[in-house]
Order: C-alpha cells, then structure tokens, then sequence
C-alpha cells in the first residue's frame, strides 16, 4: 500500500475489500488477504483522522490564546 495515499482513497478501496468480502465467493486464501489488506487500510485511515484531529486542535487551541490575548 502506498504510504501516501489520501484519506478519499483509502476509504474508497476499504469499501470496496469490504463489498468483496462480504460476497462469499472468495476462496480462504484470497479472503485473507483481502482481510490483511484491509486492516492495513484501516490502520492508515485512523493514522490520517489523528493526523487531522491533531492539527485541527493545534489551530483551534492557538485560535483561543490569541484571543485570549486580544482581549488582555
């Protein structure tokens, strides 16, 4: 999996292992790996939501010192 796939994409690709797990017309192997693929797929969206979750709260956070100080 790419390491810079974006957030759309990966959503995107996750919906559609699920759609072809959930056919049951895959033999083990290739239900495992679809599964395999999908957690890693899983893994890099919650990665990204942090990401974002994280910077949004780096900005909401310098929103309120600064007005805070405006304030003063």
């Amino acid at each position: 999996m790419k390491d810079d796939i974006s957030f759309e994409k990966a959503m995107t690709d996750l919906e559609k292992l699920a759609d072809e797990l959930e056919k049951d017309d895959l033999d083990l192997d290739t239900s495992v790996k679809k599964f395999e693929e999908g957690m890693e797929l899983s893994k890099k969206c919650n990665e990204m939501l942090k990401n974002a979750e994280k910077k949004i709260t780096i900005l909401i956070d310098g929103e309120e010192k600064d007005f805070v100080a405006k304030d003063d």
